[in-house]
């Protein structure tokens, strides 16, 4: 599904569609599958709210499957397709900047999945290339368990935007 859907027709799409349109929010299946099954929601906000709670209850590995689905910064999308790469696009577009910046933006993911063994994921929405290496480097100096919970955090910022962005809020 590529075009912005109402609250009451997502409610209403075959279970199928509703996956898939959720997928584009969030690459971690089973967030999507308990999202669907969640439907019919009464509002927004109480989408919002069981998308935070249906997050924050999944295990490590279903947030590193998020995680997985996106490019690193600075760089093109390659495994997302559809709205999903669009979205990250438009998310990121500030971070394609000049050669110095893109170059140290390589060097700090790099050393980031080589500490931490997953990309980095930022909500990229309204920063610059120069503000994610300030935050890319800051967080380097996590250690792995508050890592994991700022990454996730990060995740969950970006699967509200998209879910306003699946909504047209």
């Amino acid at each position: 599904m590529s075009d912005n859907v109402n609250l009451a027709a997502f409610n209403a799409l075959p279970s199928e569609m509703a996956e898939a349109a959720l997928l584009a929010c969030c690459a971690s299946p089973r967030w999507v599958r308990r999202m669907a099954q969640r439907r019919p929601f009464e509002d927004a906000a109480e989408l919002f709210a069981a998308a935070d709670a249906i997050w924050w209850e999944l295990a490590p590995e279903n947030w590193l499957e998020a995680f997985a689905a996106h490019p690193k910064i600075g760089e093109k999308p390659q495994q997302e397709s559809g709205q999903a790469r669009a979205w990250s696009e438009q998310e990121q577009a500030a971070a394609h900047s000049d050669a110095t910046t893109r170059a140290a933006l390589e060097q700090a993911n790099q050393a980031y999945q080589e500490r931490f063994g997953y990309i980095f994921i930022v909500c990229a929405s309204g920063k610059t290339a120069g503000e994610m290496l300030a935050i890319l480097r800051g967080r380097l100096q996590n250690d792995a368990d508050a890592e994991l919970r700022v990454a996730a955090e990060e995740q969950r910022k970006i699967t509200e935007l998209r879910l306003q962005k699946l909504l047209g809020l």
